[in-house]
């Protein structure tokens, strides 16, 4: 009888019957059915764009090493949890439970077909002792206990291993899927950097949710880890004394971005811009702007061009002289100065311009971000496409299927 350990089944591609990749998978339902073994209902599985569904365990004809394929058509109404189901990677990996007396946790569950169409959870590993000195055991599902009720502080790491490469985005969508307490202590498992990057894709509720949880040491380290933008949106969202308490709590020199975007609109060129767009001087290089642009953090929108100024070379700058495109420095010699070939045909535009106005202009010029500029012509930052849209689009557009 084949034995598939749920946690590897996470990412798994899905084929339909033609062959056609729809999706893959992100975890297992199950049935906890007290002494009995748990029975899988099926799988969730998250098809484009970004809409989870249930696909039943009925209509799976083969699971391999690489794929999943089934049969039939696949019910796209979004999956909901019902009361008596259980996500088996998302709520059941990191538990601590008990075998023979001995409290250990749970490292992933094991689902065998003693019939056709009909798996069950039949074991289940476990580590026993610290993660320097222990060992994992395979045990009967039968020979623990504690799964039922809710664990009052339940680890992530098991879980957070199975989707270690997700991006960012997909990991924000797995989250807003568990149930409050989980996606919370999940989110707090997370490092840092990797934490700042899934917040910025969550929706509002659930990044203050998520912050709020946090000791406010921890949401100030993680404020700092974040695009000032998207950190200032997220303040906004708090109470006054709240986010002004954490920016205290920041290091001053990055909370001052993120103060100097709170006195701007929300939705106007300032409270929208990322003070840390690529700021090199006329003297600079192209060798030298490609190899800022290069940089695997840099959003595609913010590397697609580089701001030419004087110094000061951080926000506020000193006078902004134009903007030298991607597709221009690659056709140039390495050592080419960027004084000679930035374009000054692109007009930087003021902080009070409204969101409507800012996407007008970077349609009207096929743009895919402008320069913003103060009266005395400093570049204060960029409004790129991306948060352009984010703030068009509904409030509730993350939520959406």
């Amino acid at each position: 009888m084949d034995r598939i350990f749920v946690a590897r089944l996470a990412g798994l591609a899905v084929f339909d019957p033609a062959g056609d990749q729809i999706g893959r998978i992100r975890d297992v339902v199950v049935s906890l059915r007290g002494p009995m073994l748990p029975r899988v209902h099926g799988f969730v599985v998250e098809v484009q764009p970004r809409r989870r569904v249930f696909l039943p365990i009925t209509r799976i004809t083969s699971i391999e090493a690489r794929a999943l394929i089934f049969t039939g058509k696949l019910n796209m109404r979004r999956f909901e949890c019902r009361d008596a189901e259980t996500l088996a990677i998302g709520e059941m990996l990191d538990r601590t439970v008990t075998y023979k007396g001995e409290r250990v946790t749970v490292q992933d569950l094991a689902m065998e077909q003693p019939r056709p169409s009909d798996w069950l959870i039949t074991k289940v590993a476990v580590r026993r002792g610290t993660r320097r000195r222990g060992e994992t055991l395979i045990v009967d599902w039968d020979e623990i206990t504690g799964f039922a009720g809710i664990q009052k502080d339940q680890g992530a790491a098991n879980l957070l291993a199975a989707f270690e490469a997700l991006r960012p985005a997909d990991l924000a969508n797995m989250l807003h899927e568990l149930p409050t307490k989980r996606m919370a202590e999940v989110a707090a498992a997370l490092d840092d950097d990797r934490l700042a990057d899934v917040l910025e894709e969550l929706p509002e509720r659930d990044q203050v949710l998520v912050l709020s949880r946090l000791h406010r040491e921890r949401a100030a380290d993680v404020l700092e880890e974040m695009s000032p933008d998207d950190a200032a949106d997220l303040l906004q969202e708090l109470p006054a004394e709240q986010a002004e308490g954490l920016l205290r709590l920041m290091v001053p020199e990055e909370a001052a971005p993120v103060r100097r975007l709170l006195t701007y609109g929300e939705f106007t060129a300032g409270g929208m811009m990322t003070t840390e767009p690529v700021v090199l001087p006329p003297t600079s290089t192209v060798a030298e702007a490609l190899a800022h642009i290069r940089q695997e953090e840099r959003p595609p929108a913010v590397a697609a061009q580089v701001y030419v100024t004087r110094p000061p070379g951080e926000t506020p700058t000193g006078r902004f002289l134009g903007v030298a495109h991607f597709q221009r420095l690659l056709r140039e010699p390495p050592s080419t100065l960027l004084g000679s070939v930035i374009d000054i045909t692109v007009d930087p535009i003021r902080p009070e311009l409204t969101v409507h106005e800012v996407a007008s202009y970077l349609a009207t010029y096929n743009l895919v971000a402008v320069p913003v500029v103060d009266e005395l012509g400093r570049l204060l930052g960029a409004v790129t496409v991306d948060d352009v849209l984010d703030h068009m689009l509904p409030e509730d557009w993350r939520e959406r299927p």
